[in-house]
């Protein structure tokens, strides 16, 4: 028999286990790279640029849209991985809450 009461309850707690997770992903940080290591960016898990580190080799005026597009590659790159590593949060912190229901799937929220 579907008890709704349990289901309430399991739901309040999914909820509060969903807002600590994602109240976590300002701590999730990836950095990556291009250009063979010459441009670098940090990404936190919410998706927003921490740093850009450009080595010094790189700054004249000549090289000026390569170094812009390292940046965006490198930018890029971590925020790819910032939101895969914000998804396996998202994952690790609900497993087990919610039953596995066909179609539901906590990935999509878009994290």
């Amino acid at each position: 028999m579907f008890d709704m009461f349990n289901m309430m309850n399991k739901l309040k707690e999914v909820q509060g286990k969903m807002k600590e997770a994602q109240d976590s992903l300002q701590f999730i940080t990836v950095t990556a790279e291009s250009g063979a290591g010459l441009v670098k960016a940090k990404v936190n898990g919410l998706k927003r640029v921490i740093s850009i580190d450009i080595d010094e080799s790189l700054l004249n005026k000549e090289d000026k849209d390569m170094v812009t597009d390292l940046v965006v590659a490198a930018v890029n790159k971590a925020m790819d991985e910032a939101s895969e590593k914000a998804k396996d949060e998202m994952k690790r912190q609900t497993e087990g809450l919610i039953p596995n229901i066909p179609g539901f799937d906590l990935g999509n929220l878009g994290f």
